[in-house]
């Protein structure tokens, strides 16, 4: 049901109160006040149950009105079952609506009454006080409904919010242990046998014994195949906007695969662009994707630009967006949720960058530094 069970069974006793009340008092009407009493009752629970749109609701309370009626006509004391209806008035339809049926209510309990009784004075009075007591009651149901489905809409919230993070985190985690692999495959086995296809290929111009010539051309051959494996290797543990494309291609898939709905998101190019080692440029694809998903995400920007800068001694990647930003003092704060953020500096930290964020309302900077050292020899 759409709201409290308790407030539909309380209804729905109402209604069987009014049947006992003409079983009792042996009323004359009573063979038509129980069939309607059950035609009440079954209308009342498959509506609760069942109907969901508006209109629907307003065509079943205006059922439950008829009914009302008629009971109300065959003599039955159907007061009761008003002071339901206006509780269903005042939890189901917007408030103006609802005290509008909750005063046509009232003057047809009172029209209803003096027509049953000739009481005018005692008519008015108690549809009055019980008009006043519904609508206050009606009005804590409203409360204690709204309520309730402010929290469970927060229980929900916080579901979803947990399980994204701890697949972002599960994600994350993969990610940088492939990184990881990546690194200490390239740094290790693939610098190694880098070293050892040089030296032997330097051998080779030495005045040697023809036996030892040919073995040595036989090591440096398998050296540069275990070089090739290692390669493929760390590929493979790269990020797959990576593979067979220079990294201007990988930056600018991701944006192109980031960009849509309300945001836009353009790379410029800017400087001539040198080799780097393939730890850096899976950072990079890596950094660039929290990046743009956090503004897609988060920042309800309309504008993002992406900027890869190639310095004399550095590599910048720049990220600024137009969205709403945010407190960076967070970012200090452990309890607060940025496991992203935390991510995205651990890993430039690792790789001897620098990383900063700037924010504010319409103006978020992430700008990421890498230098430019070594990088040939690092990168082979």
């Amino acid at each position: 049901m759409k709201h409290g069970l308790g407030l539909h069974v309380l209804v729905v006793v109402l209604a069987l109160i009014v049947l006992l009340r003409a079983v009792l008092l042996s009323e004359a009407s009573v063979g038509w006040i129980g069939p309607l009493t059950a035609v009440f009752v079954v209308v009342h629970i498959v509506g609760a149950s069942t109907l969901r749109a508006p209109v629907a609701r307003f065509a079943w309370l205006g059922a439950l009105c008829a009914v009302w009626v008629a009971m109300a006509l065959l003599g039955a004391d159907a007061a009761y079952v008003s002071f339901g209806l206006i509780l269903l008035f005042m939890t189901e339809v917007p408030l103006i609506p609802a005290v509008s049926a909750v005063s046509v209510i009232t003057l047809l309990n009172t029209v209803i009454a003096v027509q049953t009784r000739g009481q005018w004075g005692g008519a008015l009075v108690g549809s009055m006080l019980g008009a006043v007591v519904g609508v206050v009651v009606g009005l804590g149901f409203r409360v204690l409904f709204r309520e309730t489905e402010r929290r469970q809409q927060l229980i929900e919230d916080l579901h979803r919010t947990r399980a994204e993070l701890a697949e972002t985190e599960r994600t994350a985690g993969e990610l940088a242990e492939r990184e990881r692999l990546a690194r200490e495959i390239h740094d290790t086995v693939a610098q190694g046998l880098s070293s050892i296809q040089m030296l032997l290929h330097a051998a080779e111009t030495e005045d040697l014994p023809t036996g030892a010539a040919d073995k040595i051309v036989l090591a440096r051959r398998t050296a540069s195949a275990g070089l090739a494996d290692a390669r493929r290797l760390i590929a493979a543990l790269s990020p797959a906007d990576l593979a067979g494309n220079s990294l201007v291609d990988a930056l600018d898939r991701v944006c192109d695969r980031a960009a849509g709905g309300q945001c836009t998101i353009g790379l410029l190019v800017e400087g001539q662009a040198v080799s780097l080692p393939m730890p850096v440029e899976s950072a990079l694809v890596r950094l660039l994707q929290g990046a743009v998903s956090n503004v897609v995400r988060h920042a309800e920007a309309r504008n993002a630009v992406v900027t890869l800068s190639y310095g004399a001694d550095a590599v910048h990647l720049d990220v600024v967006d137009d969205g709403h930003g945010f407190d960076t003092a967070i970012l200090a704060d452990p309890s607060a949720h940025h496991f992203g953020l935390n991510a995205m500096r651990t890993r430039v930290e690792q790789l001897g960058g620098r990383w900063s964020i700037e924010s504010e309302p319409g103006h978020t900077a992430m700008s990421v530094a890498f230098p430019l050292t070594q990088q040939e020899e690092e990168s082979r």
